[in-house]
């Protein structure tokens, strides 16, 4: 790796790097090289210029995101050996196997790569940048995701995310759209070129397996449903009926043509191109079981109070339409809402409507989703399984 430039601490402002925290705050600079610029490898080092650390260096509140937390100048082979660690991870927990062929391989901090997302999709990877630097870096990672799977990858494509305008494009292979994937030997069509984020959301994979075993024999609701992962699971389980809301139409298309690929009649499942708060409306007493899966309220903390408003009005809603003896699947997939505070917010939703509701499950996000213990930042998924009486 070219480095590029040189970043000088304050005093005392090693202390998060010797915690191996991944993010460098622009508060702790006490100088740098006039020449560097967004993306660039950068060299950081404490007050008295003993090197501490690599990382991608970018104008803002995070101004370097570190990737070595070592001395020595990172190799060509940086990334291969990145990626096959987090494969061999992958594969040490059995997250890959003759049910499920799609799983997230590099879940950026998580896997000490921060603003690098890659997805596994049957054979097909699915990478985004999250920064500057990863952007930079797209071919190298898309050789070393090669080097590491060999003949077993299909394709890489590149979902850009560092601009407004941004398109992806093919760093490796060529276009397999539509493609077919396996969860729990649930069959789902992925479409990463103009799906949301990578295509298909891997992050709720043990949650949608969760709630089969609440579902057999319930009326169910999937809100927020996207193409339908919730609504396929629940079918299978032998739920006695399933509805299914979003406010895309693309999406909805999709969430029917995944409920034909595992043989369900569409006249069986029905689907609403609807806002769920107007979808709600008059719903009372209907349904059994209900998900509330929406976007992230807050991608930024100064959106975080308008987006707590957002969550309590919403689980409101389904807290006053659920039957008696209902379910409840509730979550936050916003970082900047911790669980403490989803928590909080779902219980002034439960004090607001006066009913009685018992707690049955914590979620989370999946194995192949993992967390730093140096950056609890990256749990990002919250989840509870609400009982209503």
């Amino acid at each position: 790796m070219e480095i590029k430039g040189k970043i000088i601490l304050k005093r005392g402002k090693e202390q998060s790097i010797q915690r191996r925290h991944p993010w460098l705050f622009s508060g702790a600079i006490h100088e740098m090289d006039g020449g560097v610029v967004d993306g660039d490898w950068v060299t950081v080092n404490d007050a008295g210029g003993k090197v501490l650390d690599h990382g991608h260096y970018q104008r803002g509140s995070i101004t370097v995101r570190l990737l070595s937390f070592e001395k020595v100048q990172p190799g060509p082979d940086f990334y291969t050996e990145k990626i096959s660690k987090a494969a061999q991870q992958r594969a040490n927990i059995n997250i890959q196997s003759t049910v499920t062929n799609a799983y997230r391989l590099i879940h950026g901090e998580g896997d000490g790569l921060p603003g690098l997302i890659v997805d596994m999709y049957n054979g097909v990877a699915v990478v985004q940048a999250h920064s500057y630097g990863m952007h930079h870096d797209r071919n190298l990672i898309a050789e070393s995701i090669k080097k590491v799977f060999g003949e077993n990858l299909t394709a890489v494509y590149y979902k850009n995310q560092t601009s407004s305008n941004a398109r992806g494009e093919y760093l490796l292979g060529m276009s397999v759209i539509p493609h077919t994937i396996l969860e729990h030997n649930h069959k789902f069509f992925v479409d990463w070129e103009e799906g949301q984020k990578t295509g298909f959301f891997l992050d709720q994979r043990e949650n949608r397996m969760l709630l089969a075993s609440y579902a057999m024999n319930r009326t169910v609701l999937n809100t927020f449903c996207y193409t339908g992962g919730f609504s396929v699971y629940a079918a299978q389980a032998g739920a006695a009926l399933v509805h299914s809301v979003d406010a895309s139409e693309r999406a909805m298309d999709m969430t029917r043509k995944n409920l034909q690929l595992n043989g369900f009649d569409p006249s069986q499942h029905e689907c609403f191109t609807d806002d769920t708060f107007d979808f709600l409306k008059g719903k009372e007493n209907q349904y059994d079981l209900i998900i509330l899966d929406p976007p992230a309220f807050a991608k930024h903390k100064d959106s975080k109070h308008q987006a707590m408003k957002g969550y309590q009005r919403l689980n409101l809603e389904a807290i006053q339409k659920v039957r008696p003896g209902g379910i409840i699947f509730t979550f936050s997939c916003s970082q900047v809402v911790d669980r403490q505070l989803f928590y909080d917010t779902v219980v002034s939703s439960a004090i607001q409507s006066g009913r009685e509701i018992k707690v049955l499950e914590h979620l989370g996000q999946p194995a192949d989703h993992p967390v730093s213990i140096y950056h609890r930042e990256g749990e990002y998924l919250k989840g509870l399984v609400l009982y209503v009486a």
